[in-house]
């Protein structure tokens, strides 16, 4: 029967992960920055698009329309700050202050885009 080997003996079990590098994690935060940047500008100019879509000529003497808004869209509009919240929860427990910290704005600019959406949508 083989013993097993002296590396596996010898190494103690690291109690906690090892932090990543700073560099590594400014790294990462700009990435996600420019990112979050790209679907925050994308997000907002598809409110304003949809928004001035939907929006009736000021003098309309039409009666107001009903419209049934899918689960779907419900799903998409709140799934995004959910999975950004996600995002900053994963990055602040593998320990990168810099890019939790993107995050949670990130996290913040997607919730007041829900809020927004679904304002939009309610009216």
């Amino acid at each position: 029967m083989a013993s097993p080997s002296t590396d596996d003996q010898d190494s103690p079990t690291p109690s906690r992960r090892e932090r990543p590098s700073r560099l590594t994690d400014i790294a990462v935060a700009l990435l996600l920055l420019v990112a979050d940047a790209v679907i925050v500008v994308v997000a907002g100019l598809l409110l304003l698009a949809v928004g001035l879509g939907t929006s009736e000529p000021p003098r309309s003497s039409s009666a107001p329309r009903t419209r049934d808004t899918p689960a779907v869209t419900w799903l998409i509009i709140w799934g995004g700050p959910a999975l950004a919240a996600a995002g900053a929860f994963v990055h602040a427990r593998l320990r990168m202050p810099v890019t939790a910290v993107v995050q949670g704005l990130f996290t913040l600019a997607c919730v007041f885009l829900a809020v927004a959406w679904t304002r939009m949508l309610l009216s």
